[in-house]
């Protein structure tokens, strides 16, 4: 059975979504939504009443945001999260918008032709947060193949 790549990514806001200092994030939202969906190997995205997932709340506190998208593979990812000019710019200001968290990108495979869910992204998450990567979630740094894959070489992560 063939398996695409789903990912997770959380952030908590420093201030409210709609507050003057996320201008720049909130406003490079949409350009950079738009390119993801031209890249090679993009399949899908989590959007909300908008054309983005901000205004999803997921979790008790409304600062946190949540994005996820499912790909081909790990490849395809990473040449959008790391070589793609603008998600690299605005991932490198990300500290200004956003507060650290430990644990806050998670990966896993699922089936394809499936779509993950929130719920799904919430498991990996904390799955990550209490085991470390796994094959049932992982990160760049540390991957798993796909299942029936043999071996996927590590991807570093180049935007921190």
């Amino acid at each position: 059975m063939a398996h695409h790549l789903a990912q997770i990514n959380i952030g908590r806001f420093r201030l409210p979504s709609e507050h003057p200092a996320n201008t720049d994030f909130m406003n490079a939202l949409d350009e950079v939504n738009a390119i993801a969906e031209t890249q090679d190997g993009f399949i899908w995205r989590l959007t909300g009443d908008g054309n983005n997932a901000v205004d999803l709340r997921p979790y008790p506190d409304p600062l946190i945001a949540v994005n996820m998208s499912l790909w081909r593979d790990l490849d395809a990812l990473a040449a959008f999260v790391y070589r793609n000019g603008a998600h690299r710019t605005i991932m490198r200001r990300r500290r200004e918008w956003f507060e650290h968290m430990d644990v806050y990108m998670a990966l896993w495979w699922v089936e394809a032709g499936r779509t993950p869910t929130i719920a799904d992204g919430q498991a990996a998450l904390e799955t990550l947060a209490r085991l470390g990567p796994t094959p049932a979630a992982f990160t760049f740094k540390t991957p798993f193949p796909a299942p029936g894959e043999r071996e996927v070489r590590p991807v570093l992560d180049e935007c921190a």
